[in-house]
Formats: structure tokens, C-alpha cells, sequence
């Protein structure tokens, strides 16, 4: 009864999302819908036989002119310190780099890349750059020409690719979307709000290439409706003859609610229609995503979940990036820390430094330090606003901040627009109180809202930067802060850690989600 209850639950949701809207319209439409809304790019046009070749070439030739260069400057850089002339060898070994590095490259699936996120994308190219050099290094000493190979050249060639190509992938996909090409045409196969929430998902994330062309479900309407933008076209029957016609080799499963047996019977049609089926398994929704692996079980499926942070070397491996990040980083800014603690004493009376208690791991407090954005007397301010007006009251109630705080100096604005006021939080990483990245350090009042996701909390040091941080900060709400801060301690790793910190440069340039 239950099964069935939840069933029509999933239709009478599937339908709610198709009602109201203009059949005349959508029918027409034969172009994919993207997340121009949300992402700024211009809606892409359906991919046509034969573009992915095109998407492959343009990554391909990208990188081979991206290293060239890159060995070309090495070069040039390496005449110019007073080094010796290149050998025949070592020309031929930088030829040989790019193509060795390419051909990883390839074998790790990294052309396209379809359905890699942005974290399993970085950890391939990382293993790319890693096994091009141990392959280079390998093959010199065999052959005895080690010494004929510049070790410099060799350091800077390589350092360049860690830190450039992710850079360049970025951008090439970013234009390639710009222009429709990027991307491969699916079908979800399946609605309701499992389905509806899937759209969103892969519109959102279109690094990820899947755009939803088509969505099919054998227990909604007839055809002439959209799911989140997406035209319905029809029962999971049609789909295959659909999807021939349309050139798409892709199909998405999520019938959450389907019984067993049927269920079963949708993915073998799915798979003997369709050369990739990938199946979305709700019921293990919360648990962690990373280092899954499937397990063939003597026949029975079985899945591998790894939790990265029981693990004492992945720990280890967090904290040797957080001491590196803290020492390089603190001796780059010491003259910007400088400036910033001379124009706060300028702009208004009080200490330069401020702290407030925080809970860190395994809930022990500490202190928190931040630049001064406040005034000094901002506790009997805040309390007095708060009394007086209720509306203030209430935002303050919901997310612990306000969009327009009297508290705020006019440095302290700025500095929380870049969010340079959490600069000597660098100080309670190097004590081990916080690190680099990680969930946002709260205040014992915070910790009844985390409701059971304080225990996850409680496992992991807090960080100066984190996937609130990078996903639009003051923009999100509170629940969204608290399910990010979930997700990033079950699927921590250190790779992870590096797209967060990446992606914290370009939020404090454009101040994402700030104030």
C-alpha cells in the first residue's frame, strides 16, 4: 500500500509540473533547453551527428597548443638563465611529452569528459601530468639519456600543465558552451520531482555536459508539456524511436517510486535501446557519493562507499595542504595584511583585530579571528535594531545576517565584499583549529539548526573557505548552507579541497553572493 501510495504521490507530482503550460509552444520547440537564467550563456543549439568529434578535436588541439607553448617558454626561459643549448634530445623529449601527455589524457576519458564533475575531472588531469612525467623519467633512465634532458626545463614544463591546463580546459569548454557545441543531448526517462529535480541539476551544472533534451514517462499526459523546460515527449516506449531519430545515444533512469519488478523491466528495454543508461538510485540519497565503486557480488550488484576521512593518510594529506597553503599564502600577503590593519585604524576608532567563540571539531571552542568590520560599540547596536524592528528581526533569525547591517564600517564593507576580512582566520589553520577548506565555523546557537548534520560537522576543522563560500555565500539559505556543509564532509577529498579553493578566487573577485 505504501509503494502504491508513493507512486501516485510521483505522478500526481510528474503532472503538477506539466500543467499550465502552452502545448503550442513547446511542441515547436525542438532545441535543447539550457540554464542561460542561471549561468549567463546563451542558449545552446541541438548538437547534430558528428559534433562531438568536433568537441573532441577543439579540447584536443587545445592542449596540444597549450603545451607547445608552455615547452616553448620553458625554453626560452631556460636559455635566458644562462643554461645550455638544447639537445636534439631534449627537443625530441618535449615532443614526445605532449603526445605521452595527450594520449593520457585520452585514455583517462578526458575527451570529452561527459558526466565528470568538476572534482573527478581535476584528480584525471592531475594523474595525467603525474603519469606523463614518471613515463618521461622512466623511459630516460632506461636509455641512459637522462643527462642529455634539462631537469628545469622538465620542472617548469610540468608545473605550467598542473596549474594551466584545468585553467584552459575551463575556459574551452566555457566557449565551446557559449557557442551550443558543448554538451551531449539525453533523455530522462521518468518524472515527477525526482525527475524535475534532476533537470535542474544538470542545467545548473553544465561542466557536467548532459542537457536534457526529452523527458518520457509512461504514467503522465500526453505528450505537450515540459518538466522544467524540458519538453515531454511521450511514454518510455517511445523513447528509443525518439532518440534514434534525434541522434541521442543517452538515456537517464529515475522512477523512484516504480515496484521492483517493473522497475527491473525499464532498465533491460533502457539498455538494449540506448549505448549508455545511467541510473539514478534515490533510495541512497545523503549517503556519500565519493569512491563508489561497483562491486559484481558472485551476480549481485553490490556498491563500494568509501568515507575519505576515516582514513588517517587522507587526514594527513589535508593538513600537509593547509600548513603549505598558510606558509606560501601568509608570505605573499604580508604587505596586504599590513595596508588592510592601517586603513582599518584610519576609518574608525578600535582594535584591528576582532575574534568571536566558535565550535570546531569534536565541538570544542575557539577563537575566530577576523579583520574589524564592525563598529565598536556593534553588540548594543545589533541588540537595539533587533528590538525595534521586527522585520530585521526576522531576517536576522533566518540566516544570522543582514543584507544591510549599520553595524558596517565603510572598510568593513570592503573588506567583506572580498572577503578579505577572513584573512587572519590563517592563523587558526596553521594551530589546527581550522583549515583552508571546510564547513563555516558556527556559534553554539547555530548548532540546533544543523539538526543531525552537526555530527557531521563535528568531525571535520572548520575552514576559512567552503562550498557555502563558493556557491553564492549570503544568496543561499540557511538549509542550503547546512546541506552544503553535509555533502562536503561525506564526500570530502583532497581533490575536492582544491576545485573549492580554485573556485574561491573567482568568487572574491566577483564578490559572489557577498555583503
Amino acid at each position: 500500500m505504501k509503494e502504491q501510495k508513493g507512486l501516485r504521490e510521483e505522478r500526481a507530482a510528474g503532472v503538477a509540473n506539466l500543467q499550465g503550460v502552452d502545448a503550442a509552444a513547446t511542441s515547436s520547440n525542438d532545441e535543447l533547453t539550457d540554464s542561460s537564467s542561471q549561468t549567463g550563456i546563451a542558449p545552446e543549439r541541438r548538437a547534430q551527428p558528428g559534433s562531438q568529434w568536433l568537441v573532441t578535436s577543439r579540447l584536443v588541439f587545445s592542449d596540444v597548443v597549450l603545451a607547445c607553448l608552455i615547452w616553448f617558454v620553458a625554453s626560452v626561459l631556460h636559455g635566458a638563465w644562462g643554461r645550455a643549448e638544447l639537445s636534439e634530445i631534449a627537443v625530441v623529449g618535449n615532443v614526445s611529452n605532449v603526445l605521452v601527455w595527450v594520449g593520457l589524457r585520452a585514455l583517462l576519458g578526458l575527451y570529452p569528459g561527459y558526466g565528470l564533475d568538476q572534482v573527478e575531472e581535476l584528480r584525471r588531469q592531475t594523474y595525467a601530468v603525474g603519469a606523463t612525467l614518471a613515463t618521461i623519467s622512466t623511459f630516460a633512465l632506461v636509455f641512459h639519456i637522462g643527462d642529455l634532458l634539462s631537469r628545469l626545463l622538465l620542472v617548469l614544463g610540468f608545473l605550467s600543465l598542473l596549474l594551466l591546463a584545468p585553467l584552459t580546459r575551463h575556459f574551452v569548454k566555457r566557449g565551446m558552451m557559449r557557442a551550443g557545441v558543448w554538451g551531449k543531448p539525453v533523455v530522462i526517462l521518468g518524472a515527477g520531482e525526482t525527475g524535475a529535480r534532476l533537470v535542474r541539476a544538470l542545467q545548473r551544472d553544465w561542466h557536467l555536459g548532459y542537457r536534457p533534451a526529452a523527458v518520457f514517462d509512461s504514467f503522465l499526459a500526453p505528450a505537450g508539456g515540459v518538466l522544467e523546460g524540458v519538453p515531454y515527449r511521450g511514454t518510455t516506449i517511445e523513447a528509443k524511436h525518439w532518440a534514434r531519430k534525434h541522434h541521442i545515444d543517452t538515456a537517464i533512469l529515475t522512477m523512484p517510486r516504480a515496484r521492483r519488478k517493473s522497475f527491473a523491466k525499464f532498465i533491460s528495454r533502457a539498455v538494449a535501446s540506448f549505448r549508455y543508461v545511467i541510473v539514478i538510485p534515490t533510495d541512497l540519497t545523503g549517503i556519500t557519493t565519493s569512491a563508489v565503486v561497483a562491486r559484481d557480488l558472485s551476480g549481485i550488484l553490490g556498491v563500494e562507499l568509501k568515507h575519505n576521512l576515516l582514513n588517517p593518510w587522507a587526514q594527513r594529506a589535508k593538513r600537509a595542504l593547509d600548513l603549505l597553503g598558510v606558509v606560501v599564502g601568509g608570505l605573499l600577503i604580508c604587505s596586504l595584511l599590513l595596508a588592510i590593519a592601517v586603513l582599518i585604524k584610519l576609518d574608525s576608532p578600535g582594535p584591528v583585530f576582532y575574534f568571536q567563540q566558535r565550535l570546531g571539531s569534536r565541538g570544542k571552542h575557539f577563537r575566530c579571528w577576523k579583520f574589524r568590520t564592525m563598529h565598536a560599540d556593534a553588540d548594543s547596536l545589533l541588540t537595539n535594531l533587533l528590538e525595534s524592528n521586527a522585520e530585521v528581526r526576522s531576517e536576522w533569525e533566518k540566516s544570522q545576517k543582514l543584507r544591510k547591517d549599520p553595524r558596517v564600517t565603510r572598510m568593513g564593507r570592503f573588506l567583506r565584499k572580498t572577503s578579505l576580512d577572513e584573512l587572519p582566520q590563517l592563523w587558526n589553520v596553521l594551530r589546527g583549529e581550522m583549515s583552508l577548506v571546510g564547513p563555516r565555523p558556527i556559534v553554539d546557537a547555530e548548532v540546533a539548526k544543523y539538526h543531525e548534520v552537526y555530527k557531521l560537522y563535528r568531525r571535520v576543522r572548520p575552514g576559512i573557505s567552503g562550498l557555502w563560500q563558493v556557491s553564492g555565500r549570503s544568496d543561499t539559505t540557511y538549509e542550503e548552507r547546512v546541506a552544503m556543509d553535509a555533502y562536503y564532509v561525506r564526500n570530502w577529498s583532497v581533490w575536492l579541497d582544491l576545485t573549492i579553493l580554485a573556485r574561491t578566487v573567482k568568487s572574491v573577485i566577483s564578490s559572489l553572493g557577498a555583503y
